[in-house]
């Protein structure tokens, strides 16, 4: 017996429902046998054959074909190279089950016996080695798995299931491309939709679902510095662009500090700043790339405003001439606002899970950061969807403390435990969304 099929019992029995610890029982074997059978090479393909941001071509006709062959009407080429699968099953709500598909541009170095080693022409035109470094492999195997298991117990569910491969949730785009690609006109619409991250510092067997803040927003900025060159031997003859982008950087640190409540979450960080040609030599111009992270709509706004201020000021108090001013540029295309679960919703999900598959499967450890997710297009106010976005654990216990990064070459995740559980939790959570019919 397994571990979730020892957890699951012992729940159940404790709960003196023997009909549904039968039923739960048959689930959790059922998936554990579709990953030795299925899963678990589909899993080792996805971590091998990882694909960037709005270039997942082949993982994207990979996951249609594997859904098509379960009998739902897929359609390809959504928001680029997004995948929407749809199944309906009688009358009932409508839910979508979303996976992110892209990987990241970095060399992978995790130790495991079957690495990426694959590269691609990222959308700057630059080869880049790639890998799945965030889990996104995870996800979109669980999404099978969940699709094979809702496919066969239709007796179970009545609604609709809508299934979802997004692209490019590492570049914050993919998500809002598919909705104004017509998600919402296309296909039938949500009244709920989930999802779940894989998470390295969260232990296997474990589910995370926060009741309301789940990520924070973000936006991407990149500032062009202007100067005029001169002699490194002569800085009175021109303007320096590396001393006013230094001068940025520092002062960039007092709109979180001094300008919003110092209990109100806030983030700027400078991730890379480019310039200058020799040591010898100032330089014309500096070009800087910025991300900014919030909780609040309206924080957000006074921490984008705050970098205009600070930029400009700056600059004005070195003497660059009007002519000269910083350019600001918001990305149009890496923006997201912040991801926030349904409390409701996610609070039937919780019991759901708790009864299910474990009396002690959720933990609630604290936000330790300001990750974000671009999942929260899918449930925005406005489209009157009621989201939840929870989070698997993806390491054993005994490795906790050897846990890497996400987003680190040294990033690593032990699939079987996280997909299973992955798996079972979304079915678990359609079901508990979409109940039989009497």
């Amino acid at each position: 017996m397994n571990w979730k099929l020892r957890a699951c019992a012992a729940s159940l029995i404790a709960l003196g429902t023997a009909g549904m610890a039968s039923a739960d029982s048959e689930l959790s074997a059922a998936i554990d046998k579709d990953y030795k059978e299925n899963l678990g090479p589909l899993f080792q393909y996805f971590h091998q054959h990882p694909e960037l941001s709005f270039l997942e071509t082949e993982t994207a006709k990979r996951l249609a074909s594997e859904l098509r062959a379960l009998g739902y009407n897929v359609t390809e080429g959504v928001g680029g190279t997004g995948v929407v699968a749809v199944l309906k099953n009688g009358d009932g709500p409508t839910v979508l089950m979303r996976a992110d598909m892209d990987g990241l541009p970095l060399k992978e170095d995790s130790g495991v016996a079957q690495p990426s080693t694959v590269t691609q022409v990222d959308i700057d035109g630059i080869e880049k080695p790639v890998m799945h470094a965030c889990g996104h492999d995870v996800h979109i195997t669980s999404l099978v798995g969940a699709a094979r298991q809702m496919a066969e117990r239709k007796q179970d569910w009545s609604g609709t299931l809508v299934l979802v491969g997004q692209p490019a949730e590492e570049r914050i785009g993919g998500a809002r491309a598919m909705i104004q690609d017509g998600l919402y006109e296309r296909f039938p619409k949500p009244d709920y939709a989930i999802a779940f991250h894989v998470a390295a510092d969260l232990e296997t067997g474990k589910l995370q679902v926060p009741l309301e803040q789940v990520a924070s927003s973000s936006d991407s900025v990149d500032i062009i510095v202007h100067g005029v060159g001169a002699h490194g031997a002569y800085p009175h003859l021109g303007i320096d662009p590396v001393l006013v982008a230094s001068q940025i950087v520092v002062s960039l640190q007092s709109v979180v500090s001094r300008s919003i409540a110092p209990l109100e979450p806030g983030v700027i960080t400078v991730g890379a700043i480019h310039g200058g040609f020799k040591h010898n030599i100032i330089g014309d111009k500096v070009e800087m790339q910025i991300t900014v992270r919030s909780d609040d709509p309206n924080i957000r706004e006074e921490l984008l405003d705050g970098i205009d201020r600070v930029a400009r000021g700056v600059a004005i108090s070195m003497n660059v001439p009007e002519d000269l001013m910083p350019e600001v540029i918001r990305s149009e295309t890496e923006t997201t606002p912040p991801t926030i679960n349904d409390p409701a919703t996610a609070q039937r999900l919780r019991d759901a899970f708790a009864a299910r598959i474990s009396d002690n499967v959720l933990v609630d450890p604290p936000r330790d950061g300001m990750g974000a997710e671009d999942f929260a297009y899918f449930v925005t106010p406005d489209t009157g969807v009621k989201g939840v976005y929870f989070n698997v654990g993806g390491t054993p216990a005994d490795e906790l403390e050897n846990a890497s990064s996400h987003h680190s070459p040294f990033f690593r995740i032990w699939p079987e435990p996280s997909v299973e559980l992955g798996t079972e939790a979304m079915v678990i959570g359609a079901m508990t969304l979409m109940p039989a019919k009497d």
